[in-house]
């Protein structure tokens, strides 16, 4: 993997901020989702028995990314569960018109006698939310409520 996170102390204070960093658009969002991924629980200690796959569709990449760590929240909250994994692959539709991303995701229910626990993030803001780009190097910036 060729992207890299790390964690905003001083952007929000009530909240939880990460900075996702990508030499791809691919390794950007592998970077984000292991970013949001490690502030619900150490991935290390969550054994991979609950599986789903995942494919949502957006005009743009910014909405896109939006969409899939918000998904994520959700079945973290709808199915009791934190998260081992995500392998992805990201594609735009011919003509450019959308981007789909296909996820498979693992995980375990949630645990805290087997798993390190850490935030409970309510959801993914639009506050101070980016996706720049800088010639081959993608950026996002994500404000997570915790």
């Amino acid at each position: 993997m060729s992207g890299t996170f790390r964690f905003l102390d001083d952007i929000a204070m009530a909240d939880m901020a990460f900075e996702a960093e990508g030499d791809s658009l691919s390794a950007l969002f592998d970077a984000a989702t292991e970013a949001l991924l490690h502030s619900l629980a150490d991935p290390a200690s969550v054994t991979p028995t609950w599986r789903r796959t995942l494919d949502l569709s957006e005009p743009d990449i910014e909405t896109l990314l939006f969409e899939w760590l918000s998904r994520l929240v959700y079945l973290k909250d709808a199915d009791g569960v934190v998260f081992h994994r995500a392998s992805l692959t990201l594609a735009q539709e011919p003509g450019g018109s959308a981007w789909h991303l296909h996820a498979d995701v693992t995980g375990a229910p949630v645990d805290p006698a087997k798993q390190e626990l850490r935030s409970d993030v309510k959801g993914v803001t639009k506050h101070l939310y980016a996706v720049t780009q800088d010639g081959n190097r993608w950026t996002a910036r994500v404000v997570l409520d915790v």
